[in-house]
């Protein structure tokens, strides 16, 4: 009987140790997933930023003010990103209690 218990014990350890490398390996792939995305919203800001810029001028663009708005576009999607963040860590906690 004893013996029995120490395997189902040392079996339910290892499911619970099975159970955490994989919990690891999740957490790992969402941040991988959400630098990612952070990294496709950037490209996609200066693209559209540039498109607009871009659209109705020849060969008359101000680099410096490209970048300027390049910057604030940036700095409008981190925020938005920011918002989003928070609203779903609200969420999370009303969620958990």
């Amino acid at each position: 009987n004893e013996k029995e218990l120490q395997d189902v014990v040392k079996q339910q350890e290892e499911k619970m140790f099975q159970l955490i490398d994989k919990s690891g390996e999740v957490t790992r792939l969402k941040a991988e997933v959400s630098q990612l995305k952070r990294s496709l919203q950037r490209a996609e800001t200066e693209a559209r930023v540039l498109w607009e810029e871009m659209r109705g001028k020849e060969h008359q663009v101000d680099t410096a003010y490209v970048q300027e708005r390049v910057m604030l576009r940036r700095e409008v999607d981190k925020l938005r990103l920011l918002l989003l963040e928070k609203k779903d860590e609200n969420l999370q906690l009303t969620d958990k209690y």
